[in-house]
């Protein structure tokens, strides 16, 4: 299969699979990979299969065709090539949450050699190092990462890209417990989907409409929280989107919970569960389990909420979040208090204490956590984040947490 054939039956199979006939792409797209002789054919249809087995929710075969892509890219021995796979072996690693993985392979991205690709793939590399970053709770480098491809956005009007960072900031700040700022970036998005996305696939109104769902819930606002999650679910539904019907099984879950709902809210979280499992989203499964364990909680039943507990621990271990793991010591904590378990009680506390320092989830001004309670955060230019009250008390320049670190110790 020569230069132009390929091409056709790679545009034909961009036809099928945006017309949701995802199977009868895949399998065009595989015939043209075990036929064309064209590597930067073959390199194309790989992009293809990296980005329709992302959409799925199949990250194993993701990784592995993003495996395949890179061998191309060197036989091409093209730099705009190999930047653009090895973001795919990024993004592919996101997804199983091989956090440590992708930010290696983004730095390998951001360390080749300036090319017409690095202009535009450089904001999606910082964006998928701020997720990673995120995924390993390290709030300082993942702010920095996000705002930076903000600036890659806006410098190329790349409305598309700000849409997907100001998601994943929506993200941040409800994991931090700015709930306003959690509300804030998500409907931002779904204002460029409605400005800028006409032709933009749906999944950016799905997208924009879950992390809306999520902080309408943290908030309080469960009507509205269930209506974004019924829409966002709905799209992907229609699209065959696992991922994201994974997560609006876990937000409507979630939505019960709050509600007080237990005997709804169960089989919302086993059906999440089931997903997130096959698709191998181990943070996730991580969200799911701390959700039951706090079911379990409501109901008394103690020992089951600390099985729960006990492989969330595990998991997120295993994945390397810290804020998950300072969580589930928080809640074990409660629960060992209450029955009367010193031992255990006073080692969840020294865990949960070193898991804030370790996240730095702390007020370098007033000395508090946050994360502890909804609060209203500030941002310095250096990524370091304060309570908003606080720095309008002290009315400080400089950055306490940048100034305390360049400070040396004297010789006594």
């Amino acid at each position: 299969m020569g230069q132009d054939q390929t091409k056709q039956q790679i545009e034909k199979g961009l036809q099928l699979y945006q017309s949701n006939q995802t199977e009868k792409a895949l399998q065009l797209w595989m015939k043209v990979l075990e036929k064309s002789s064209d590597l930067v054919g073959r390199f194309r249809v790989l992009g293809c299969l990296v980005t329709a087995h992302s959409e799925m929710g199949r990250y194993k075969e993701m990784l592995k065709f993003a495996v395949v892509q890179i061998d191309t890219a060197r036989e091409l021995e093209d730099a705009n090539f190999l930047l653009e796979s090895y973001l795919n072996l990024a993004r592919s690693n996101e997804k199983l949450c091989e956090f440590h993985k992708t930010i290696s392979y983004c730095k390998t991205c951001l360390g080749l050699p300036g090319t017409r690709a690095a202009a535009q793939l450089g904001g999606q590399v910082s964006l998928s190092m701020g997720n990673a970053f995120l995924g390993l709770s390290l709030f300082q480098k993942a702010l920095e990462s996000f705002e930076k491809a903000l600036r890659y956005a806006h410098n190329n009007d790349d409305a598309m890209l700000e849409c997907r960072v100001c998601c994943s900031l929506g993200s941040f700040y409800a994991q931090v417990k700015d709930y306003e700022k959690a509300l804030f970036f998500p409907c931002k998005a779904a204002e460029l989907v409605s400005d800028y996305g006409k032709g933009w696939s749906l999944k950016y109104r799905a997208m924009s409409q879950y992390h809306m769902a999520v902080a309408y819930r943290l908030l309080g606002h469960l009507g509205s929280a269930m209506e974004c999650c019924e829409e966002s679910m709905k799209i992907a539904l229609q699209h065959g989107d696992r991922p994201l019907q994974a997560l609006c099984l876990l937000c409507f879950a979630d939505i019960h919970r709050s509600r007080g709902d237990l005997q709804t809210a169960f089989p919302r979280y086993d059906s999440a569960m089931s997903i997130m499992t096959e698709i191998g989203n181990r943070l996730g499964q991580v969200q799911v389990l701390l959700g039951v364990a706090k079911c379990w909680v409501a109901r008394k039943a103690l020992d089951k909420a600390l099985d729960a507990i006990e492989r969330a621990q595990d998991l997120a271990e295993e994945v390397g979040n810290k804020l998950a793991q300072l969580k589930l010591h928080c809640l074990s904590e409660s629960i060992y208090r209450s029955k009367g378990l010193q031992r255990e009680l006073r080692a969840h506390v020294v865990r949960f204490h070193e898991c804030v320092e370790e996240t730095e989830l702390y007020c370098g001004l007033c000395g508090e956590s946050i994360g502890e309670k909804n609060s209203r955060l500030q941002a310095l230019p250096c990524s370091h984040i304060f309570h908003l009250r606080c720095l309008q008390n002290n009315r400080t320049r400089s950055c306490p947490n940048c100034r305390r670190s360049s400070m040396k110790p004297g010789f006594v």
